[in-house]
């Protein structure tokens, strides 16, 4: 299972990398490798109010179909559109080209919630 150090996670299994209070949010290597290969993401609407722990899209896989749970609240600023004929690029490079969205976080105070890097994989672990 691949981790990285300088991101958070949620207990939903999406990771979160924040920078200048813009949160990129994507699905771990963990929660990809168990829903096997993606075949359709349903992402929000660009200037959508997205709220912490609420449904914000979805993801089909050939097992199984599961909803994104948007890990923080604000209004999405940007999609990644390359999904709409790729979404295999989260089963290949989660991390990086199969990111999903991008927030403008309006509740900082819910970064304290989101997990690190080593407590996410002892979650994952146990």
């Amino acid at each position: 299972m691949l981790l990285h150090d300088d991101l958070y996670y949620s207990e939903s299994h999406e990771w979160i990398r924040i920078q200048d209070g813009l949160a990129t949010i994507g699905l771990t290597d963990f929660a990809q490798s168990e829903l096997g290969d993606i075949v359709f993401v349903e992402l929000p609407d660009l200037g959508a109010k997205v709220s912490a722990d609420e449904p914000c899209g979805s993801i089909e896989a050939v097992k199984a179909v599961e909803d994104i749970i948007c890990p923080l609240s604000g209004v999405v600023e940007e999609r990644n559109n390359d999904l709409d004929d790729k979404p295999d690029l989260i089963n290949e490079s989660p991390y990086e080209e199969g990111w999903l969205f991008k927030v403008r976080i309006s509740t900082p105070e819910e970064v304290e919630k989101l997990m690190s890097a080593l407590d996410y994989r002892r979650m994952v672990e146990s």
